[in-house]
């Protein structure tokens, strides 16, 4: 995965738009992985789904918690990807009272398939979901990969700890010590 650009797709965002008026005012918006990656360093990770308890309790508020650790690491933002549609995302967003992370929604898992990480999760009843990865990304490359051990279809367990922000974090600093 080091060294490989990351793909190139469009995702269908719902954005805020007071011009929409109502009670909903927001609006499609497609974005693509250049408007995402493109002349940044960041840090994307992704998860089996919003409102799970492991990506809700720890691995998105964590990421939350240590975004100016990150900036100084020089990660100009941090992305959350998930195989779930802009809707699920913008609420599970809005729950999480997010600041810092910013949510990315895969809702046809196109993203997810063509960095090979989309698996089967019907055992749980999920259907195609992410595999639990995350990755540094310079400028649409992947720079460090991050993932979980395990990845299969219907998998019995969820790893974490590869993936979660602490361990990132640390090998930013190790990274820059080294240099």
């Amino acid at each position: 995965m080091i060294g490989r650009k990351v793909p190139s797709v469009t995702f269908r965002t719902r954005v805020r738009d007071e011009a929409v008026g109502g009670s909903n005012p927001f609006r499609w918006q497609d974005v693509s992985s250049a408007d995402y990656f493109a002349g940044k360093r960041v840090v994307l990770f992704s998860l089996p789904g919003a409102f799970t308890p492991t990506c809700s309790t720890f691995q998105l508020p964590d990421f939350e918690k240590l975004a100016a650790d990150f900036r100084a690491e020089g990660i100009d933002e941090i992305y959350c990807i998930s195989v779930n549609d802009a809707f699920v995302m913008n609420a599970w967003g809005k729950s999480q009272n997010l600041e810092n992370v910013k949510l990315i929604p895969d809702g046809s898992g196109e993203f997810t398939r063509k960095m090979g990480m989309l698996v089967s999760k019907d055992n749980l009843g999920f259907g195609m979901r992410s595999w639990r990865y995350a990755a540094v990304i310079n400028d649409g490359v992947v720079e460090q990969w991050f993932e979980e051990e395990g990845y299969c279809d219907n998998a019995d367990s969820d790893p974490y700890g590869v993936s979660a922000p602490q361990n990132i974090l640390g090998a930013l600093q190790s990274e820059k010590i080294a240099a």
